[in-house]
């Protein structure tokens, strides 16, 4: 019996010692919101551990740079927000995808395109989300557009994560 109970608060010391710190769950599990906050802290985490020479990094020839990821989200973020109404801020261009590299600039775009979703998804009032829009070709609704924006920055998360792993760095939130 001693050996189950020794057994049993080791494993629940390890196991505590492997949790994340909740900072880095927060927001999972509540709506969109909550998801928002969670991959935005972490796409901004990642691009701030990343260091500033990697930025111009690709794994290989005719994908993304490090760089160019990070300002593919912000394009979209601010490009499918306009699908639904609000303007893009001053100086927004698809071009600055390629032109944009230095880490303060690209961490500048990120941060502004995700304050710009989140204050203009905080002023829709419920029917709003309902509204129908045209996303090029395809019909789509409002909401339909802010859950477009949020699973896209999510996938380029996760290609994101990969360049890390294959480049050294280590996501914040797998540091504890």
């Amino acid at each position: 019996m001693k050996s189950i109970g020794l057994f049993l608060l080791t494993a629940v010391s390890l196991l505590a010692q492997r949790q994340p710190d909740s900072y880095w769950f927060e927001g999972l599990w509540q709506g969109y919101e909550g998801e928002w906050t969670h991959v935005t802290r972490q796409v901004l985490a990642l691009a701030e551990a990343t260091p500033a020479e990697k930025f111009e990094w690709r794994p290989v020839q005719g994908v993304r740079t490090f760089s160019e990821v990070y300002m593919h989200i912000a394009i979209a973020n601010l490009w499918l927000l306009g699908v639904t109404g609000p303007k893009p801020p001053e100086g927004f261009a698809p071009e600055l995808e390629k032109k944009v590299t230095k880490k303060a600039e690209v961490i500048d775009w990120l941060k502004r395109s995700f304050e710009t979703v989140k204050v203009e998804r905080a002023k829709l009032k419920p029917a709003d989300f309902s509204r129908h829009v045209k996303n090029g070709r395809f019909d789509a609704t409002v909401d339909g557009m802010y859950m477009r924006i949020i699973v896209h920055a999510n996938e380029h998360m996760g290609q994101l994560v990969a360049y890390a792993r294959m480049t050294g760095v280590v996501p914040p939130w797998s540091q504890k």
